[in-house]
């Protein structure tokens, strides 16, 4: 009776562990919160195209959009916690939703295992032809002397590009015109037509406009310069401290995962953005690679919640 005992525990104990190595035995669906063709987009579809190789099961997109990626994160809450159903996110799902949208269906802090951060990236203050100032201490100068005349494109509320703007007018004390769009492009779109005269842009969507000259680079907000634009200073190297900005994609999962598949994930999708033949094309886009654990993770998002709140309610901000 010993003996079976013994073997009995030992096969329980074998059981997580069998668990992790049949997993995934099926599709593994990718929910994206936003509409195809951006960059949290792409970076699902780059992270599902290694999976499906170094795991050997399909991980279809599913571009569940609207609400600034509410609807798609409540739908995977709703999901079965068992690593068939993934969420990939920029930071407005996981930090700024809560601060910005009433009756909110997910709570970031408590619906989700965090996996991990796959990638960030600095944004950049662009000018576009209707902007004239030739570098940020001009453009501060313009806020005092005209303040809410000046304006800024973003991909919508809350969004990075957004949040990021209302940051620099805290602290440099000035204040412009919010000009939100349905997505980075569009925004883009009206930057380089003279419609609106600036904005924090995610670098990866301007950077070949900045290149091809179409679009002037005054500053990035990462805390060191960014490696496609060297001769282009920091915010605080331009005279305005305190807005070190990454925008950043992020993987997590419906809370409950089982502790192996989670680290399943995590370590496939570390070495999938890590790989020889992804890394340097997400490093060529303006990425940064990231891919830290799920407790790291934890702790940057309980930061980065408290930090967008106080830019938040200082600034007034509502989702419109």
């Amino acid at each position: 009776m010993k003996i079976i005992g013994m073997v009995l525990a030992a096969s329980l104990a074998a059981a997580p562990l069998a668990h992790a190595a049949e997993y995934p035995d099926r599709a593994v669906t990718i929910v994206v919160p936003f509409p195809a063709g951006g960059s949290t987009d792409n970076i699902a579809r780059i992270i599902g195209a290694k999976l499906t190789e170094r795991m050997g099961q399909p991980f279809p997109i599913e571009n569940k959009a609207g609400a600034t990626g509410a609807i798609g994160a409540a739908q995977v809450k709703r999901a079965a916690p068992d690593g068939y159903t993934l969420l990939v996110s920029s930071l407005a799902v996981f930090v700024v939703n809560p601060h910005l949208q009433k009756g909110l269906q997910y709570d970031p802090s408590t619906d989700f295992d965090l996996i991990t951060v796959a990638v960030q990236a600095p944004n950049v203050l662009v000018a576009g032809p209707a902007g004239k100032d030739a570098d940020l201490k001009s453009l501060v100068a313009t806020l005092k002397a005209q303040p809410d005349t000046v304006t800024f494109a973003s991909s919508g509320s809350g969004s990075s590009d957004h949040l990021t703007a209302e940051l620099f007018w805290q602290q440099s004390g000035t204040k412009g015109v919010h000009v939100p769009y349905k997505g980075g492009a569009p925004a883009v779109s009206d930057l380089l037509g003279g419609q609106v005269q600036y904005s924090f842009a995610n670098i990866n969507a301007v950077i070949s406009h900045i290149q091809a000259g179409k679009l002037r680079a005054l500053a990035v907000t990462g805390d060191k310069r960014s490696a496609l634009l060297p001769n282009v200073p920091t915010m605080q190297e331009a005279g305005v401290n305190n807005v070190d900005v990454y925008s950043w994609q992020a993987v997590a999962a419906p809370k409950g995962l089982p502790p192996e598949v989670r680290k399943t994930l995590n370590e496939n999708i570390v070495a999938a953005i890590n790989d020889p033949t992804v890394k340097p094309k997400l490093l060529e886009q303006g990425f940064e690679i990231v891919g830290n654990s799920p407790q790291a993770f934890e702790a940057f998002q309980a930061r980065e919640l408290a930090r967008w709140k106080q830019v938040v309610q200082t600034g007034d901000i509502t989702a419109n």
